[in-house]
């Protein structure tokens, strides 16, 4: 069985089918003032170009918005040159929180909000990998290096490795994964999926259902539309840098 798998595991990765459909990006017309990105350690949300009540308010709104895109998630906010008090961070973070969100850093030009955030508790800057020589690396983790998980994946559980993930089991909502490699779910996956979270753009998400809360391949983000009909397997990658979802046909047999 594991010899199966670990031979599928380099097959999946290489083989799509040949129908696609475009994933919606989940930001679509996201304001001027706010902006998004996928970091290792969550989302790196920069706001900037207005008054800080009016910024708060802009991206509070935003998160209600897209609430099932946000949920769960672990926030970096830059808030550029603003200068924030204890009385309007701590606003934020507890906004955010009652939300299912995590404030967990605040970056700024300020050294008022620098201070701010670090009375709160809040990291004030992100943290950065150590540079590792592509020869050093390969010889620590080999390319085809997978953690095995068995599932079910909870909600709570966080699963981090530097290479691909298989789960055998369900990914239930709450539930997170961050691969440096792809992500294989041997099930239903509603959770929150992070494949090439360093950088790998070849990397894919297959699930035997495939439903995350949210979807993250590299740089790139977004949420699986609402299905219709029977669910699928499928497998997410990027192609011409947008996130794509084709039916894992070598599974099924057609």
């Amino acid at each position: 069985m594991g010899r199966f798998l670990c031979s599928s595991l380099h097959y999946f990765i290489t083989s799509f089918a040949s129908k696609s459909s475009i994933i919606s990006g989940i930001m679509g017309e996201t304001p001027s003032l706010i902006q998004i990105k996928g970091i290792r350690d969550g989302l790196l949300i920069t706001l900037g170009g207005a008054d800080w009540p009016d910024l708060a308010s802009a991206f509070v709104k935003n998160v209600d918005e897209r609430s099932s895109f946000f949920q769960g998630a672990r926030v970096a906010l830059d808030v550029s040159a603003n200068e924030l008090r204890v009385a309007e961070l701590s606003a934020l973070r507890d906004q955010l929180s009652e939300r299912g969100i995590t404030l967990w850093a605040v970056l700024s030009e300020s050294p008022i909000t620098v201070t701010t955030a670090q009375n709160l508790g809040l990291a004030t800057r992100l943290s950065k990998p150590r540079p590792v020589d592509a020869r050093e690396a390969a010889e620590e983790l080999p390319e085809d290096a997978a953690k095995w998980v068995k599932g079910p994946l909870r909600s709570g559980g966080r699963v981090l490795f530097e290479g691909n993930v298989v789960v055998m089991g369900d990914v239930n909502p709450g539930a997170e994964i961050v691969a440096g490699g792809s992500v294989i779910v041997w099930g239903r996956l509603r959770g929150v999926v992070h494949a090439g979270a360093q950088g790998d753009e070849k990397a894919v998400v297959c699930a035997l259902e495939l439903a995350p809360t949210q979807l993250r391949i590299a740089g790139e983000i977004a949420v699986s539309p609402k299905k219709q009909g029977k669910s699928q397997p499928e497998v997410a990658c990027l192609k011409d840098g947008q996130l794509v979802a084709e039916p894992w046909q070598e599974l099924t047999g057609r």
